[in-house]
């Protein structure tokens, strides 16, 4: 640490890690600062939860906006050891009664799934499935005019309105309109409020542009080929160096923080005003996640074998359903049958288990801060759709919210994407600012998920905070 560096960044989740390989781009001598003894944030795997040989994903497991980033893509990270695996299908949805409705990578095959609705998808996706490239450059930008004005008023139509009415709209089958509810689930909105569909559709056309793949191995493959492409430009990671004054970070240069707005409130002490302080104090968080990992005898044993296409599985059979899940969560109340998100990792990658063994991965919404044990319900609903589901497990670990901020505190109240991302959070993100990454201090930068373009692996808030830097932004 007694090296001069002419960059910082506190924080080494896959923005600050963004930011970092960023400003190392730019010429500059960056370190990296990080609190854990090892790097990552949520992008990490563990051995160490239920059996030996049984890899979990600590945080995140899917990555549509991981292989469908703007900047990773320009990095070159399967030459740093990154290898993604692809599912058989991005997505499967099933259902207490007939066929599951599937994302695959066609949209043809795609509307195959969707009974009465085949056609109505075809035509939904025709403006969209090829044009990932554009869209994501958009989308994942700061807000601002778009470079491709025509597209994003076309994609803004449909996303910017709440998910259940998009849904009823579009389509006739309940089938279908339970598939998109579910997909728009991970916007951690009500889905009768706007704009839960925005993200619903982003990982539709990801599905079909990129796929929704994992790092072999586990998440933390993902920051070991971050953290790779950044040594090979001279920057470096020092752990355990938890950071709680800007006075503390060895720069004269600018300083990026991978923090929560309230972190950095704290953390700037008389170096940030007093009145941007507490605009930072009011940012909203969200709804939390109980989060169960499985070590597993055989795969999950679904009624309807399709399901085992995906890699991820949607459970939570119709759109009222979902939609009362997810409202109860955001109002403060455990619903009886939660939306649950499940990844079948180990179905496709050998590494994840021991020979003949499975891992799983599932998650529901649980009001923010909540210590509510979820376990039951949670593996209720897995049983529901897959008969004998709780005969195959070996061991389980559980996560609720209180554990998931004591191990990442940029996951307040175990809030997993950043905060709420609502139209007044989506437009002032975490203030409203010309430059929405700087700060009063021209020194300080914030480059985490509570900056656009917002929750999800993907680095864009990192690298566009760092572009700011480049770009000489100022208050």
């Amino acid at each position: 640490m007694s090296a001069y560096f002419d960059a910082a960044v506190v924080g080494s989740g896959p923005n600050g890690l963004s930011a970092a390989i960023s400003l190392a781009q730019q010429g500059r001598k960056v370190v990296v600062l990080e609190a854990h003894d090892e790097p990552g944030g949520g992008v990490r795997t563990t051995e160490a939860w239920t059996l030996p040989g049984f890899r979990h994903d600590i945080c995140s497991a899917i990555h549509p906006m991981g292989i469908g980033s703007p900047f990773w893509s320009s990095l070159d990270l399967q030459a740093h050891g990154l290898k993604w695996i692809h599912p058989k299908a991005p997505l499967s949805h099933p259902f207490d009664d007939g066929p599951a409705a599937l994302l695959e990578e066609s949209v043809e095959a795609t509307a195959a799934t969707l009974g009465l609705d085949a056609n109505r998808y075809e035509e939904w996706m025709a403006p969209f499935a090829s044009q990932w490239p554009a869209l994501a450059q958009d989308a994942l930008a700061p807000i601002g005019w778009p470079a491709h004005p025509w597209l994003m008023a076309r994609f803004g139509a449909r996303a910017f309105r709440a998910a259940r009415a998009l849904s009823t709209a579009s389509f006739r089958d309940p089938r279908t309109q339970a598939w998109f509810g579910g997909l728009a689930a991970h916007s951690v909105l009500p889905l009768d409020q706007s704009p839960s569909a925005a993200i619903g559709l982003m990982l539709l056309v990801a599905g079909h542009a990129v796929g929704w793949p994992f790092p072999e191995g586990g998440a933390g493959a993902l920051t070991d080929a971050l953290v790779s492409k950044l040594e090979s430009l001279g920057g470096e990671v020092v752990c355990g160096q938890k950071v709680t004054h800007i006075e503390k970070v060895p720069t004269q240069g600018p300083i990026l923080l991978d923090v929560s707005p309230h972190a950095l409130a704290e953390m700037g002490g008389t170096d940030l005003s007093e009145r941007y302080c507490d605009q930072l104090r009011k940012y909203r968080f969200g709804p939390g996640v109980f989060k169960v990992d499985w070590a597993l005898t055989e795969p999950i044993p679904w009624k309807d074998p399709a399901v085992a296409r995906g890699g991820t599985v949607h459970i939570g059979g119709s759109i009222e359903e979902i939609a009362a899940s997810e409202r109860a969560a955001c109002n403060g109340l455990h619903s009886e049958k939660p939306f649950v998100l499940l990844a079948q990792q180990s179905l496709f990658d050998s590494t994840r288990a021991p020979e003949g063994k499975q891992v799983a991965w599932g998650y529901c919404h649980v009001p923010h801060g909540s210590t509510v044990d979820r376990t039951g319900a949670i593996e209720a609903q897995i049983e529901r759709f897959a008969p004998g589901f709780t005969d195959c497990i070996l061991a389980r670990h559980t996560w609720n919210t209180a554990d998931f901020s004591a191990y990442n505190p940029n996951l307040v109240g175990g809030d997993v994407v950043g905060g709420v991302a609502d139209l007044k959070q989506i437009l002032a993100r975490p203030t409203a600012r010309r430059v929405p990454y700087s700060t009063p201090n021209p020194r300080l930068y914030l480059c985490s998920a509570s900056t656009p373009p917002g929750g999800g692996v993907h680095g864009m808030c990192g690298f566009n905070a760092a572009q700011a830097v480049g770009k000489g932004h100022s208050p």
